[in-house]
This record gives structure tokens, C-alpha cells and sequence, in this order.
């Protein structure tokens, strides 16, 4: 017998990541052996003789090193035939019951070691988070006036979408516009508040050619289209006084080529990197040959990639209280979410995330990282995000491919419990909490879609903007969704809907998922549904603050246990014991 468990708190007292210099008991299970070592590394490989309890029992006291990151471990197995074995963690890297490793390359352990200080925004754990992108949610009267003659605009809010593409790249142009704007979010407030969302997190608000505006043209100024500075803070303002704060989203890996710093045609009155070395601006960017090769994000011309290690540009973006990031949060915003934060490197972030305390200590700090961002594999780089000195939490997407898979029948529900039951061992407690959870996003097919089986792969951009959900395939979509929304409310971090997900949108991939929310045609059935399940949770501190167990009896259930015991799961004093078991099975 050979077993270790890292998922069994008998294994590994205590369970989980570890703040710095935590000692940490290790025990394997072994009736095989003359003597088993643990193996253990961080920059250095240490090798501890574990103490043999006579039957079958070997442990080891370990003290955690005084500095955060990732701290691995593994077993050596000295048998009384002159065999050595190697035991580690299971095959698929998702700890618990470990394996037996010959030839092949070893699976080590996880240990996440986090800052004792490490603390993530209040308004942040266990919040019911809302995506909005900003030019499809609602129009209303702005202040602000649009001095752009290259936008489309619909005369109506009902017309379908432009597919036109870039022919330099094929991506989609995306410059029609159906004009919504920040007065017109504020107008819906009531609406989301009645939904039970706490934090609001908006696509790029910034000036830029695009309808998206992830080609940021000028990060100080709001796009005209959509509103102005003062209604900006007007929306801060009446966002708080209803209990929600406003996310921003950062793009800080590229500009617009249509900027005020790269400034490709003429538009601004600036000298732009394009206009030669003497721009200000130059040296953000980088030529391959001038003016025409130029890296630019994942090949796309119309996103000239920044120089992000380039002190001057560091400067425009963390300088105290005028640098772009703590601006914006002076105007009112709660923190930033990070496009491709794992393009960033990690002594950006580093900087990034002091200048957002320094503006706001409680303000937030969130990536989009799609893999597991404790071990992120980025630029030859293993990045752990989660020991408190770059990211508060991340984007959930493993967890979101889990919840579909298992609501579609493409994967039992072990497997989500598994996924489940491994973030909660490397992912630190305060950065679980602040996950953002999500079933839809900008960047994917509508969840109805997806869940229906009808993402639109490999059909053409117009048999996609024709494409329709039946009758019988939107009552399936919307079940599964309900189970998805289930399964989102019973766990742990923040259950994030998109905008119009709730109210029936459905969609193929961009553009298409990014069409104008229905007023007036919404699924009132399923808005009533997402809204009692999440004011439910928003006012049950034990579905917000609990413990969480998570086991599945067989490949359709799952069960959920939130509970309190003598802490909840940030830690903190629990004042009375509550338990509460959630079944949810898969349907159809």
C-alpha cells in the first residue's frame, strides 16, 4: 500500500496553501518500505527522513520557507529488495490520491506559500458580479458629444450586427455602434440591483475606434459615444449607493493603432509613434522596420504591442494619483480587471497592484488568466498569482469549462468535484473567495448557445449571424443554465453573470455573443430565476462565507455542503454552527 491524499486533512495538517513560515505536518501511508524520504523543493531540493510509526505510518514536520511561492514535494520509497519507488501527485496534476511515477517525468505536490499579509477587497468576497459591455447594454441621453465620422451608427436598437473584417487580419472590424452608454447603466441600476448583483465589471470605457474598445485611444478620456467624466463618476456614485462598486477593465498589453500614442492615421493631435523617433511615445512600441512591422498583439495590426517594461510608460500608468491607474480609481471605480494580465510580466503587475493600494487599499486587483493561475506557464516563466503581491483573484475559466462540461454531459460530475476540491488546495482562501466565477463572457458563444450544442464551429460569419435557437433547444439551454447558476451560487467566489445571459441572449462566438441586451423580450421566467438564486445567496452569509465540501455520489450529482464550524472559509471566527447540503443533478 502506497498513499498519500493531499485532499484528506489526515495527509496534510493543515490542508491547502500555507502563509510564510507555517509549519506543516506530511504523512504517507507505506506497509512496503524500509524507510521513505520526503522530497522537497523550492530553490533548493531537501530531503526530510520521515518518522515510522511501527505499522504503516510515516511523518514528516516540515517549516515552510519565509518567502511566498510555490513549494513542492514528493516521496521516496526505499524497499527492503534494494528498490526505490517514486510516489507523487495524481497524473492530471490535481492532487489528491497520488501515483506511482517510473521513467516518466514526476508530478510533485503543491504547496501555494502566501504573504501573512495578503488581503483581498471585502466588497470583493463572495460578490454577485455583472459583465457589461458597455455599447450593448442600454442608451440614454449622454452630455457628451461624438466628433467620430467612422462609426456606424444603428438607427435602432433592434437591428442585427455588422460582420465586416479587417483585411489586413481578418479580425472583425467592429466599428457599428449602437450607442449605449454610462447614463444608460446608470438608468438600470434599480434593474441590477433587484437582479442581486454587488459589483458591476464594464468592457473598456476608454476612447477607441472600436464598438469593443480593447484599442484603447486615449486611457484619460471616457469614449465620447458612451459619456463623460462627471457621468462616469455620477454612475460611481449611484452604483455605491446602492451597495455595488464599478470595475474597470485595464488594457495595458497593447493600444489602438488609432491613438493618441501610436496615432496611425492622423487622427489626434499628437506626434504618435507612427510619426517617427521624435514622438514622445516612440519608445513604447517596438519596429521591426519603420513605420510598417510592428509587434503587435497576437498578429493583429490594429493593436500595436507596449514596451510594458519601458520606465516612461511605467510612469504614465502608476505615477500617484495621475497615472492612468490610480486615476480612475480617484474618479470612483473600484479596482481594475486585467486583460491578458498573463502578458504582463509579474514586476508589472507588482507595480501595478502597489499604485491601486496606494490609491484605494480596498480597491481591486483582477486577471484574466485562463489556466490555473497558481502555476501559470507564461514566457517560460511559472507564475503563482496568488501570494499576494501581484493579483486580489483571477477570471475562473477552468472552473466555467467544468460547470459546462458537466452540464452538457461531456464530463461526469467527479470531474467537477475534482477541479472543485483542487483550487481549494492551491488557491489561498482570500483569493478563492474573490474568484470570479463566470458561465458567459465577451470573449465566447452566448451560454445559451454553448449549452444548447449550438456554438456555431465552423459555419461561416453570416450562417452565424442566421443562426437560431429552436424551440426545444432554448428549453434545453435554459435548464442547463439554471443548473449552471445553481452550481455557481453553491460554491465558493463570486458568481459572475454576463449581460443578457440571464434575460434569454443568445449568440455564436464575437460578434454575435455581443448583441443589444432584449428589453422589452426578455425571459422574465429565467430573470426571476437568476435573481431570487442570487438575492438567496447575497443574503446567506454560509453560502457567501462557508466552508465548502464537494462529492459526487454518482456521475449526474453533485453535492454541495456549505457549513460553519469554529472558522468560516476566510478564517475568520465563525459566531454560530450552520450547515446546509446542495444535490443538484444533471438533467436532460
Amino acid at each position: 500500500m502506497l498513499l498519500h491524499d493531499s485532499h484528506d486533512p489526515f495527509y496534510r495538517v493543515p490542508g491547502g496553501p500555507a502563509p510564510t513560515g507555517a509549519t506543516i505536518t506530511i504523512r504517507f501511508r507505506c506497509d512496503e518500505a524500509a524507510s521513505v524520504v520526503l522530497r522537497t523543493w523550492m530553490h533548493e531540493e531537501l530531503a526530510y527522513p520521515m518518522a515510522f510509526d511501527g505499522h504503516d505510518l510515516y511523518e514528516a514536520v516540515v517549516t515552510l520557507p519565509k518567502e511566498a511561492g510555490l513549494f513542492w514535494y514528493d516521496f521516496v520509497i526505499y524497499r527492503e529488495d534494494g528498490r526505490t519507488l517514486r510516489y507523487g501527485n495524481a497524473k492530471d496534476k490535481l492532487g489528491g490520491i497520488g501515483a506511482l511515477y517510473g521513467d516518466e517525468e514526476l508530478h510533485s505536490y503543491q504547496i501555494t506559500i502566501y504573504k501573512p499579509s495578503y488581503k483581498t477587497p471585502a466588497f470583493m468576497l463572495s460578490a454577485n458580479i455583472y459583465q457589461i459591455f458597455p455599447d450593448r447594454f442600454w442608451r440614454a441621453p449622454t452630455q457628451s458629444v461624438d466628433d467620430r465620422t467612422d462609426r456606424h451608427i444603428h438607427a435602432s436598437w433592434d437591428e442585427d450586427l455588422l460582420t465586416d473584417s479587417d483585411p489586413r487580419s481578418g479580425d472583425h472590424m467592429a466599428l457599428d455602434f449602437f450607442g449605449g452608454t454610462l447614463t444608460g447603466i446608470q438608468e438600470k441600476l434599480p434593474y441590477l440591483h433587484d437582479l442581486g448583483i454587488t459589483v458591476l465589471y464594464l468592457n473598456p470605457i476608454f476612447r477607441a475606434r472600436s464598438n469593443h474598445r480593447y484599442d484603447t485611444g486615449d486611457y484619460m478620456e471616457i469614449d465620447p459615444l458612451l459619456g463623460t467624466r462627471e457621468e462616469f463618476r455620477s454612475l460611481c456614485q449611484a452604483a455605491e449607493a446602492l451597495g455595488m462598486r464599478v470595475m474597470l477593465d485595464g488594457v495595458f498589453s497593447h493600444t489602438g493603432e488609432d491613438s493618441r500614442y501610436f496615432n496611425h492615421f492622423g487622427h489626434y493631435d499628437t506626434k504618435g509613434a507612427f510619426q517617427g523617433p521624435e514622438s514622445p511615445y516612440y519608445d513604447w512600441y517596438t519596429f521591426q522596420r519603420f513605420p510598417d512591422q510592428y509587434s503587435c498583439w497576437w498578429g493583429i495590426p490594429s493593436l500595436p504591442e507596449c514596451r510594458k517594461n519601458n520606465p516612461e510608460y511605467q510612469k504614465f500608468m502608476f505615477r500617484d494619483r495621475t497615472g492612468v491607474v490610480p486615476y480612475w480609481i480617484h474618479q470612483g471605480s473600484g479596482g481594475w480587471r486585467l486583460d491578458v494580465a498573463d502578458e504582463l510580466s509579474m514586476d508589472f503587475l507588482r507595480k501595478l497592484r502597489t499604485a491601486v493600494k496606494k490609491a484605494d487599499k480596498d480597491a481591486v486587483v483582477l486577471g484574466e488568466v485562463w489556466e490555473d493561475a497558481s502555476n501559470k506557464v507564461a514566457y517560460n516563466e511559472v507564475r503563482c498569482y496568488c501570494t499576494g503581491d501581484t493579483l486580489d483573484s483571477v477570471m475562473n475559466y477552468p472552473l466555467r469549462l467544468a460547470i459546462l462540461d458537466f452540464a452538457t454531459g461531456a464530463a461526469p460530475a467527479g470531474a467537477l468535484a475534482r477541479l472543485v476540491k483542487h483550487q481549494a488546495e492551491v488557491y489561498p482562501p482570500q483569493f478563492r473567495y474573490a474568484l470570479m466565477n463566470l458561465i458567459g463572457s465577451h470573449d465566447r458563444a452566448r451560454a445559451l448557445n454553448v449549452l444548447a450544442g449550438r456554438e456555431g464551429v465552423g459555419l461561416s460569419k453570416d450562417e452565424q449571424q442566421a443562426l437560431r435557437l429552436t424551440a426545444e433547444e432554448y428549453a434545453l439551454a435554459v435548464s442547463r443554465y439554471k443548473t449552471c447558476i445553481d452550481i455557481l451560487c453553491a460554491l465558493p467566489g463570486c458568481p459572475t453573470i454576463y449581460y443578457g445571459d440571464e434575460a434569454g441572449l443568445t449568440g455564436c462566438p464575437d460578434p454575435f455573443c455581443r448583441r443589444p441586451f432584449p428589453w422589452g423580450r426578455e425571459d422574465k421566467e429565467l430573470q426571476a430565476y437568476v435573481a431570487r438564486k442570487l438575492t438567496e445567496r447575497q443574503h446567506s452569509p454560509l453560502l457567501r462565507y462557508g466552508l465548502c465540501d464537494i462529492d459526487a455520489p454518482d456521475a449526474d450529482t453533485l453535492v454541495i455542503t456549505r457549513f460553519m464550524d469554529q472558522v468560516d472559509g476566510l478564517g475568520r471566527k465563525a459566531y454560530r454552527k450552520e450547515r446546509q447540503t446542495i444535490t443538484i443533478r444533471r438533467g436532460r
